[in-house]
């Protein structure tokens, strides 16, 4: 397995690459964000080791960075920071998990043979259908370029559907994810919120539209062909 660390602290960046070739793991060093984003999109590897506060580039810029290229390794991000909000914007750039400094290699080791496990799978921090974007963590949405404005309601409900593009999903699994499983308002409520998405996403130059499936539920479409609504 090949690993790349990407630190500026020289001692510790040194010991993780002993540590990680005495479990096995070929590896790679880099002091800056700048070498490591070139060596990340040069060289094939199965998981990256990332400080966030780096010179030339930011590890939060390193991984948005990869992520928008299309570029799935898993990513465990380092940081002396310490606080809920450091946590947060790591995981929102694209980062698959996260450990404070100072760590037990120990555990260093785990969360890596963990996320080894759960392989390169795709996970966009930015969601995309057709040309409809929508961005949890900034709660901003985007339809064929333009920005459209959701209530909370409907941009829970339209990120569910984005995230089983092509899904068929029934009214109760809207209902169970976007509202909840107590719910006991009016039972036509995801037909409502459906059709205010519906307005919202009428566009001439618009791609991506919700389909009825008579009998089934509801399916996000790619693309404007026609079927029942």
């Amino acid at each position: 397995m090949r690993a790349l660390i990407v630190d500026d602290e020289v001692r510790l960046a040194a010991h993780l690459k002993r540590g990680l070739e005495a479990e096995g793991f070929a590896v790679d060093v880099a002091g800056t964000g700048t070498d490591g984003l070139w060596l990340a999109t040069e060289q094939p590897y199965d998981i990256i080791v990332l400080d966030i506060m780096l010179p030339g580039m930011n590890g939060y810029r390193v991984c948005e960075e990869l992520r928008r290229a299309g570029n799935w390794t898993p990513i465990l991000m380092l940081t002396a920071k310490d606080g809920e909000y450091d946590e947060a914007e790591a995981l929102d750039t694209g980062a698959d998990d996260y450990l404070s400094k100072p760590f037990s290699f120990v555990v260093l080791v785990a969360r890596i043979r963990a996320l080894l496990r759960r392989g390169k799978t795709e996970r966009p921090a930015v969601l995309r259908v057709g040309n409809l974007s929508l961005d949890p963590s900034s709660h901003r949405a985007e339809h064929a370029g333009e920005e459209i404005q959701l209530t909370p309601t409907e941009f829970s409900l339209l990120e569910y559907l984005m995230r089983h593009p092509g899904e068929v999903l029934s009214k109760t699994d809207i209902l169970g994810h976007v509202w909840d499983w107590e719910f006991d308002g009016p039972q036509n409520i995801v037909e409502v919120y459906v059709g205010y998405l519906r307005r919202k996403l009428a566009s001439p130059s618009g791609s991506a539209r919700i389909a009825t499936v008579r009998g089934a539920g509801y399916r996000l479409e790619p693309d404007r062909t026609r079927g029942a609504e």
